[in-house]
């Protein structure tokens, strides 16, 4: 704590904000320890360019209910208004109480707050925000300054997690930061997963929105714990050599009354006119991202979670229905932009300045868009046209397999292409394979029920799904529970199906699961060529009538004893001799096959290694004769042992 002037709002702070140009405004605004003439206390600041006065009100000053007790602010140029409170220390709490130009009185949390309760109070908590020791050094200085955790060339396998819903204890009560700072960092690490990401871990008033309506940016929610507690959860995971990754929202946020919705009496944070500010699919407000304040909010938020959470990629919720004014509207329910066009100019731009500032700002990290749409070059840089995303969730693969995988085998083979299109397009853009939450909710059933058959067919086709998804180029994404085959639809009331681990079929899943991390993990050729033709090869694709794909995966090295061989069959029936062409002669070991007993499978395969022979097939002078089984994939890799002669 340090001595401060009168005001700790300098001319150039205040120039900077009101530019959007200030990197570290939660430093500027919120709640901040301080000194004045040798007394501690709070300093507190909020921007509310519209409100005739605005007073501190919290447990210090029995919340502005004796007379003359509620603490004045002062108003700087712009809007900003701010006072020093001595004697107030870390745990009070605190609201603002703003008088609006409309002469109404309401009481607004703290858009700076880096600690608020939950309901009914939502009052904001006074938190040190340097208090906590971080001893994640060796992951900081490492991984992630390098850039390797978040590398295109490197492995990211993902799994995604909702915090409310992992487990809970003995009591019912969900795992608090801490807890979850033993067990999930060691279920994830021992599963071989190199990045957990937190669906929005950021407070937010309804807990059935899963944290996609937020209205505490800036503070991680106290439903499992305070903010020192989070980021030991995120020292823990990096102590663990795995990268953290957030879902973020700067699409929109919920109109609770605490919250920023008309925040000084008008529409501040949000679009006065609702054609532009406001979401008719999710009852939410739309930020004024052309405002620079709002937008300065959201980009120093951004580095916020980064900086002083250590967080490694930032996941961007709903990146559509930002680029889109139409997103969801029918006609005359928007407004074009300023060319008579669809595209939201503002949200590009915000889009193109935050993406350029967090990869400036701090190198090593990433950003990751979830965009459904066809919108060009969205993990491009900027200063090639780009949007600059560092990945885009690939939502067409996911669809279109997923449609695929739920048919009867028997009709697959007139939805081939359903399998395969992804290939036309799987380097336009650095994609992420997505099975998320998504996925599994509102109706849709579990993965393993939107597989056809009996209860041994539907796990071997989400088995072979697995493979194919491994073998596929992008980096990958699993949902919880998705490793287990949970059978219900995810509950984020309730924890997952843990005791389906003591079944032989679930738990051979989650053993397929781990040990396909692990292959994906140690072969290059899985990882390294993720978002470039030369990564991939063809060499069976149109074998409809069996529903069989085969192809190759190539290492940077270029190299055929490098590369990897996936085939998979997405009929019941095992297929005898099946031919596939093959680069090199000799021995080719079975490095994985999702039909071995171990994982619930017949075990039908080639007994872990296949001799190739001097047959042409595929436009190649050598051939493997496999058996295929059932449902499902192969992995096969060239041994190094015998003649390595290249074709």
């Amino acid at each position: 704590m340090k001595d401060t002037p009168q005001t700790r709002l300098s001319g150039q702070d205040l120039r900077l904000f009101h530019r959007g140009e200030h990197r570290e405004l939660y430093r500027l605004l919120g709640a901040h320890p301080a000194e004045e003439g040798g007394t501690p206390g709070i300093r507190f600041a909020v921007w509310a360019p519209n409100a005739r006065e605005v007073a501190v009100i919290g447990s210090f000053n029995g919340w502005g209910d004796r007379d003359g007790s509620a603490h004045p602010m002062r108003r700087h140029d712009g809007g900003v208004w701010e006072a020093f409170v001595p004697g107030v220390g870390e745990g009070e709490t605190y609201k603002y109480e703003i008088t609006g130009a409309d002469g109404a009185t309401r009481l607004r949390a703290d858009p700076f707050s880096f600690y608020s309760e939950q309901y009914p109070g939502f009052a904001s908590t006074v938190h040190d925000l340097d208090r906590y020791e971080w001893t994640d050094s060796d992951w900081m200085q490492g991984p992630r300054a390098s850039g390797e955790a978040n590398s295109h060339t490197g492995p990211m396998t993902t799994y995604e997690v909702h915090l409310g819903s992992w487990r809970h204890d003995e009591n019912g009560d969900p795992y608090n930061y801490r807890r979850l700072a033993e067990e999930l960092v060691s279920y994830v690490a021992d599963m071989g997963y190199t990045h957990v990401e937190f669906l929005p871990p950021t407070e937010h008033p309804f807990g059935g929105s899963w944290g996609y309506q937020p209205l505490g940016l800036y503070a991680p929610t106290s439903r499992f714990g305070g903010p020192d507690d989070f980021k030991y959860l995120v020292d823990s995971l990096h102590r663990a050599g795995i990268a953290v990754v957030i879902d973020w929202v700067p699409a929109h946020f919920p109109s609770d009354e605490h919250g920023l919705a008309r925040f000084d009496g008008t529409a501040l944070y949000e679009h006065e006119d609702p054609r532009r500010g406001y979401h008719p699919d999710w009852n939410t407000l739309i930020f004024n991202l052309g405002r620079n304040e709002v937008s300065n909010y959201l980009l120093s938020n951004a580095l916020f979670w980064l900086r002083e959470y250590h967080v490694d990629a930032l996941r961007v919720d709903a990146v559509a229905s930002m680029l889109y004014l139409d997103y969801s509207r029918e006609e005359g329910q928007w407004l074009p932009n300023e060319y008579g066009g669809n595209e939201n100019l503002e949200s590009v731009a915000f889009l193109k300045k935050m993406n350029e500032l967090v990869h400036a700002e701090e190198p090593g990290v990433t950003t990751i868009a979830e965009e459904s749409t066809s919108w060009p070059m969205v993990s491009a840089p900027v200063y090639a046209g780009g949007l600059g995303f560092g990945y885009k969730w690939n939502m067409g693969w996911m669809h279109d397999t997923l449609q695929y995988m739920s048919l009867d085998p028997i009709d697959r083979s007139h939805h081939h292409d359903e399998l395969t299109f992804s290939l036309h397009y799987a380097f336009s853009e650095n994609f992420v394979l997505p099975l998320s939450h998504d996925e599994v909710v509102h109706g849709k059933g579990s993965l393993i029920n939107k597989m056809p058959g009996d209860q041994w067919q539907r796990l071997a086709n989400l088995r072979v799904y697995y493979g194919f998804m491994y073998s596929h180029p992008g980096k990958k994404l699993l949902f919880m529970g998705d490793e287990l085959a949970q059978p219900s639809e995810w509950n984020h009331d309730a924890q997952l199906e843990w005791i389906l681990e003591e079944d032989p079929a679930h738990a051979g899943m989650q053993r397929l699961v781990r040990d396909l991390n692990t292959v994906y993990r140690g072969e290059r050729a899985l990882h390294e060529v993720d978002h470039e033709p030369g990564g991939f090869e063809w060499i069976e694709g149109d074998d409809r009538a069996r529903s069989v794909v085969a192809f190759l995966r190539h290492a940077r090295s270029g190299r055929p004893e490098d590369s990897i061989i996936a085939v998979c069959n997405f009929t019941p029936v095992v297929r005898e001799g099946y031919r596939i062409g093959v680069p090199l002669a000799g021995a080719y070991r079975e490095t994985l096959n999702t039909d071995a007993r171990l994982y619930g499978g017949s075990d039908v395969g080639n007994g872990g290694s296949v001799e190739a022979e001097e047959e042409p097939a595929h436009g190649r002078p050598y051939s493997l004769s496999l058996t295929l089984p059932p449902l499902g994939a192969l992995f096969l890799k060239p041994s190094g042992t015998g003649d390595r002669r290249p074709a």
